[in-house]
């Protein structure tokens, strides 16, 4: 009936304009009752019949491998921060230097995959935030982003997930993450812009008031290249 829209249709369209519906990532309950060989043996399967499928000759020297590579990268690589047994153990420590500013991790690479098109978000993370009593290492920062990104992913999900788990790990609200990047599926399909990125923060505790987050802000912008 003219009018009403299929469920297809309102999907497609939910992914096209990167709709999450969640904050967390979308789980079954038994996500992790296959052991990383039994997922791998197979997504190899179903990488076999896809390629297959496209009419593809997989005798071929160069295609007979791609089914096994893509499964253990889907797997152990690109979609590894599903399983929690790869979370990073953030260590922290006491702040006995009493530093009392924002210390601010920018221009952390960050490499993700988006959970409508499972094609490439590449751009960089800007982390800070301000003790309240401890302190974290620096790369446990990096990994934390890598982590979470290393998922089928929407943007503004990532940043939550940055900020949650880093204000768990070091006992405060202060935190804050801004995420500038690319989507290839917004690059390299569709409309297929090669410039445009998408940009999105999360703020917390001190970070949502204006003086503290323009500070932020300054930090991310000043001209760091060595």
């Amino acid at each position: 009936m003219k009018g009403k829209t299929t469920l297809e249709e309102h999907t497609d369209t939910l992914g096209n304009d990167h709709v999450s519906s969640a904050q967390d990532t979308p789980l079954r309950a038994d996500a992790f009752e296959l052991s990383d060989d039994e997922k791998i043996n197979r997504i190899q399967e179903n990488v076999k019949e896809i390629m297959t499928t496209l009419g593809l000759d997989l005798t071929d020297d160069s295609l007979n491998g791609t089914p096994n590579r893509v499964a253990k990268m889907f797997v152990n690589e690109i979609f590894g921060g599903l399983h929690p047994k790869r979370k990073p153990k953030a260590s922290t420590f006491d702040n006995k230097y009493k530093y009392g500013e924002m210390l601010v991790e920018k221009n952390i690479t960050l490499y993700s995959t988006c959970e409508h098109h499972l094609l490439p978000i590449v751009g960089k993370a800007h982390v800070a935030y301000i003790s309240k009593g401890t302190v974290v290492g620096l790369s446990k920062m990096n990994r934390v982003v890598d982590y979470y990104a290393k998922r089928p992913q929407v943007q503004e999900r990532l940043n939550l997930q940055i900020v949650k788990e880093l204000q768990e790990v070091l006992g405060t609200e202060d935190v804050a993450c801004v995420i500038d990047a690319k989507h290839l599926c917004v690059n390299s399909r569709g409309i297929r812009d090669i410039d445009s990125s998408t940009i999105t923060a999360e703020y917390g505790g001190k970070f949502k008031e204006e003086a503290t987050r323009r500070e932020f802000l300054e930090y991310i912008n000043l001209d760091t290249q060595f």
